[in-house]
């Protein structure tokens, strides 16, 4: 069976993203918000997808290589065919200037001779409306404008207008620019503009790199991860998304397609762990703004994901689109949006804690500190005897899960330290209360038969997510009961090949097809806290294997061909390999205990 892989670079700004094809072509890009229609998108339909490619003209085979600019987010495709060789250089402008970021909804495209007399074709044609909307052109000048949207479509270039609109291939000899804008269009000098944007993009990712707080350890693949990271946060909100695209399946024919351009209060927690332990907290405090705007809002429960709007609505619906490689439905919205997953209140507690405890953070910075955390305990201790659907969003199934309460138990130690911290002797009394009671219900999960946490109480299935007993801290991971649960999970759900299910019993849609790749990586970290050190490097530098051409990671991973599915790239999955090689990192700085 063949490897399917992902063969596309993602670029952006934390305004918007996209995703450039090995043969140049922009497989995805949303404009103007993370969550919008696309108006490039044939990784869900050829021929209603729209295409913005810079391809050979001869037909035949050509080759490609395609990489980063080194610790930037500025990505490279080189194309070779017998005619020459040429190279485009792609990037989303993003620097500081008048004390805030440029960020605008621009995509740069630079084009560059190499080598012989390479004949290219230049094609443009955006779409709106998930590719329901056709736009009309209208040639000015020095540009062509796409009609049709909320706002204009702009393509600046010096390459001659006519090829473009005409379909007509030219010989590529010297430096050419294509500016494509969203609304505010390009209205400066060309050649020099594009040159000073990449420079000051350039300089601002490698300065970002530089102010990371990392080890040797796996760098290279920690940088990039930690750049991937970076963009999925909407800045202008603060929210931060679990993946780029929607409905990319989990599975070929699973019709496990979602759309994850959404920010989950569970990933969020996961993606500001990862930042914390690579010492970016701006990414933090944004969300505390965000996370602050939802709770206002919030009538009786905190939903698993909002918009990046803080919308609450998330509609999912079918589009009549092809879908990636076939894979149908192709759905836009979540409908988890209406679930009951009560773990999301410990997460924000746990997520939110250093704002509260690090003395980098000043008090002023944020208004009622204590509202937002008496909002959360009330929360967990109003849903304490709630079954809900669990973090793997369980559609028609609802448990009392070890992961829900494992979180309850996580939220109340942390919101022990705010109250510490801010001399509230109430808050707590109240999160020690819960903090017992989480206790009592995590202990209901142990399963005598199985030596391990099941996932839920009286179930007998046991699920990745109770690896985080270990990792969390609340099973110490010196006993001999850790060492059995994680032994009982490596029986269950680890393949020869060190990936991880989420679970092997059937669900909603199945049995599950695909390994979870964060799971792999929490793997890792367990290892690495329970003293088994040579397993976690050894784990983690499989793992990494699993990446695409440029080091980005897929949602899923089919353990039998190593083949990348499901959303990409995606956050969670970067994230666990951020916080695992800073997991070993840390050991590797001092002697392991036994």
């Amino acid at each position: 069976m063949t490897k399917h892989t992902y063969d596309m670079g993602l670029i952006g700004n934390c305004a918007y993203l996209a995703l450039i094809r090995k043969d140049t072509s922009v497989a995805w890009l949303c404009w103007p918000r993370f969550d919008s229609s696309f108006v490039f998108g044939d990784l869900l339909d050829e021929q209603k997808g729209g295409e913005f490619s810079i391809r050979p003209s001869a037909p035949g085979t050509f080759e490609t290589h395609q990489y980063y600019k080194q610790n930037t987010n500025v990505l490279c495709t080189e194309i070779e065919n017998e005619d020459g060789r040429y190279r485009v250089t792609d990037f989303a402008p993003r620097f500081p200037q008048y004390e805030r970021y440029y960020k605008p909804l621009m995509l740069i495209r630079k084009l560059e001779p190499l080598a012989g007399t390479p004949r290219i074709k230049v094609t443009c044609n955006p779409v709106g409306d998930y590719g329901q909307t056709r736009l009309s052109r209208r040639r000015s000048s020095n540009h062509i404008a796409y009609l049709g949207l909320d706002e204009e479509i702009r393509l600046t270039t010096d390459i001659p207008l006519t090829y473009v609109l005409e379909g007509e291939d030219f010989v590529l000899n010297e430096t050419k620019y294509l500016v494509l804008t969203y609304g505010a269009p390009l209205e400066a000098a060309l050649a020099s503009t594009a040159e000073r944007f990449l420079l000051s993009t350039v300089d601002y990712w490698r300065k970002w790199v530089k102010s990371t707080s990392i080890s040797n350890f796996q760098q290279e693949a920690v940088i990039r991860s930690a750049l991937a990271l970076k963009m999925h946060q909407y800045e202008d909100t603060g929210a931060i998304i679990a993946a780029s695209t929607m409905s990319l399946p989990e599975a070929p024919g699973s019709t496990r397609n979602w759309d994850y351009r959404y920010c989950w209060m569970r990933d969020t927690f996961y993606t500001l762990t990862a930042f914390n332990n690579i010492g970016h907290f701006e990414e933090m405090e944004r969300y505390f703004h965000y996370i602050a705007n939802i709770s206002t809002k919030v009538k009786d429960k905190y939903q698993p994901l909002y918009g990046i709007s803080g919308a609450s609505e998330l509609t999912e619906r079918e589009l009549p689109l092809a879908g990636y490689l076939g894979n149908q439905p192709v759905r836009v919205g979540n409908d988890a949006y209406t679930h009951i997953q009560n773990d999301v209140y410990g997460q924000i507690l746990v997520a939110l804690l250093p704002l509260y405890v690090d003395c980098r953070f000043i008090d002023p910075e944020r208004a009622s500190p204590e509202k937002l955390v008496y909002e959360a305990l009330h929360m967990i201790e109003k849903t304490m005897d709630q079954p809900d659907a669990g973090l793997w969003e369980f559609r028609h199934i609802a448990q009392y899960h070890c992961y829900t309460y494992l979180f309850h138990w996580a939220g109340s130690h942390a919101a022990c330290k705010v109250a510490k911290s801010l001399k509230n002797p109430e808050m707590e009394a109240l999160a020690t209360r819960l903090m017992h009671e989480s206790e009592r219900r995590i202990e209901q999960c142990f399963s005598e038969e199985h030596q391990a946490y099941a996932n839920a109480i009286g179930s007998p299935h046991l699920d990745a997510s109770t690896l985080q007993l270990i990792m969390m801290g609340y099973l110490d991971p010196t006993t001999e009961r850790a060492h059995r649960h994680l032994e009982a999970l490596e029986k269950e759900l680890m393949t020869p090949e060190g990936l991880f299910y989420r679970y092997r019993h059937p669900d909603d849609f199945g049995t599950p097809e695909t390994t979870f790749l964060i799971c792999s990586f929490w793997y890792v970290e367990t290892l690495a806290c329970v003293g088994r050190l040579d397993d976690a490097v050894r784990e983690f530098e499989k793992l990494i294997t699993y990446t695409n051409h440029l080091g980005l990671l897929s949602e899923d991973v089919d353990a039998k061909t190593g083949s990348q599915w499901g959303n990409f790239p995606q956050a969670y999955s970067h994230v666990g390999l951020v916080n695992a090689a800073y997991r070993i990192a840390k050991k590797l700085d001092r002697p392991t205990f036994v």
